[in-house]
């Protein structure tokens, strides 16, 4: 029994040791590839050497002219027209309320906070804004003149329509 060999035991023997030349197979293709493969996306990690100094861009200036822009897609949230630079967003304090919040808009000229904002997930209007809108730079960003990291030749179908297609 104890020098018998199994015939179970030889079919495993065969498919553990093609599976083995199937990976080896695999990553040497993959590693081929990957020397070889075509740069299409810019690198994304930073310096080009992992620990290398990088000179850091600077950062992009807000435009602060308070004039508001027409919104790139439906539903798109507006952008913040002005300047956030030190405001507040805490658990306990939310400066963007200070002139958004209904009650104050009469006085600040501020546009009020969207009906959305007062909802729960249930579609229940609430008294105040809902937690899960609280936070508004989760979803609104300032205005700055930044660069498009990506050309776009998107036109806006009203802008452009149909016969100048």
């Amino acid at each position: 029994m104890r020098g018998q060999d199994h015939p179970g035991l030889k079919r495993f023997r065969l498919s553990l040791a093609g599976a083995l030349l199937g990976g080896m197979l695999v990553f040497v293709c993959g590693a081929i590839y990957a020397q070889n493969a075509p740069q299409i996306v810019p690198r994304v990690t930073g310096a080009a050497a992992p620990m290398g100094d990088v000179r850091t861009p600077p950062l992009a200036r807000p435009i602060v002219d308070d004039k508001r822009l027409m919104r790139n897609y439906p539903e798109q949230p507006p952008i913040i027209p002005h300047s956030i630079e030190n405001y507040q967003l805490t658990l306990k304090t939310n400066r963007c309320l200070d002139c958004h919040r209904r009650q104050y808009t009469e006085g600040s000229g501020a546009p009020m906070i969207s009906v959305t904002h007062f909802m729960d997930r249930d579609g229940q209007v609430l008294a105040d804004v809902t937690p899960r809108r609280y936070f508004c730079t989760a979803c609104h960003v300032q205005q700055t003149d930044a660069r498009p990291l990506v050309p776009s030749t998107f036109k806006d179908m009203l802008l452009v329509g149909p016969e100048k297609k």
